[in-house]
């Protein structure tokens, strides 16, 4: 079950905030006309009206700043990892309400090469790919060879990314001007043989950099602009799980 975090916040700070209001104009006035003081706090207060400031302080920060993320899957490999500890600029593309997700400040747009976290069509679940496809572009993937607008984005075989696994080979791709590390499959695998889609407007086209081991656009389709989450920009730590040691060798910006 997928708990909805935004959703919880929203409402914590919102009960906290009501107590915490109510109690600074009125509960502390009876309270002192009754002839009690700050130790007879009734508990609901007591456990709701100090968290508020924190709450606050979270909700905007987790809102409208920056908000972290762990990768659960290997679709992003080689830029994150498994385990991976990411950090989601949330107003690179817009300052957007909680919950809803309505944009209400207009700051920027996504850009080809960029990896965006957003919820897929029909999906709840947060995702993280990168940009491949604008509102207006013809995407082509033939052999594992990208177009955009009939323009091959050139691939050069990766010189130091360690051993090249079996079956796979690691390659620089330049998606205009944006160089980045992605993974193919020799031969490659369905969607990468022959896939053509043109992005309507107000959608974003997004594919894995595991291109043969990933569930994108090409599955389920173009992103709508309102399913944008924010833009990821650096990693800040490893950590597979409770049975290994948190590590920072990965740490910096994600390309």
């Amino acid at each position: 079950m997928n708990i909805d975090f935004p959703l919880v916040l929203v409402v914590l700070t919102a009960i906290s905030g009501v107590v915490w209001l109510l109690d600074k104009l009125v509960l502390r006035k009876i309270r002192h006309n009754n002839g009690g003081d700050d130790a007879t706090v009734p508990f609901y207060v007591e456990f709701t009206a100090p968290f508020f400031p924190v709450l606050l302080v979270v909700l905007i920060l987790r809102s409208f700043i920056v908000e972290p993320f762990q990768i659960p899957s290997g679709s992003m490999i080689p830029t994150l990892r498994i385990g991976d500890f990411i950090l989601v600029n949330k107003f690179a593309y817009g300052l957007r309400l909680p919950v809803l997700g309505t944009k209400v400040v207009d700051i920027g747009e996504p850009q080809r090469g960029d990896v965006m976290v957003f919820f897929p069509p029909d999906d709840d679940r947060y995702f993280i790919k990168r940009v491949i496809g604008l509102p207006g572009d013809e995407v082509q993937i033939l052999d594992n060879n990208l177009y955009v607008n009939g323009t091959k984005m050139p691939q050069t075989l990766a010189g130091n990314v360690g051993e090249q696994e079996l079956g796979y080979r690691t390659m620089e791709e330049n998606l205009d001007g944006v160089v980045h590390l992605m993974r193919k499959r020799i031969p490659p695998t369905a969607f990468g043989r022959n896939v053509t889609r043109v992005v309507p407007e107000g959608h974003y086209f997004m594919m894995g950099d595991n291109r043969d081991n990933s569930y994108d656009s090409r599955a389920w389709g173009p992103v709508p602009e309102q399913n944008i989450v924010g833009k990821a920009f650096v990693v800040w730590m490893h950590w597979e799980g409770l049975l290994s040691l948190p590590g920072f060798d990965g740490a910096g910006k994600i390309h």
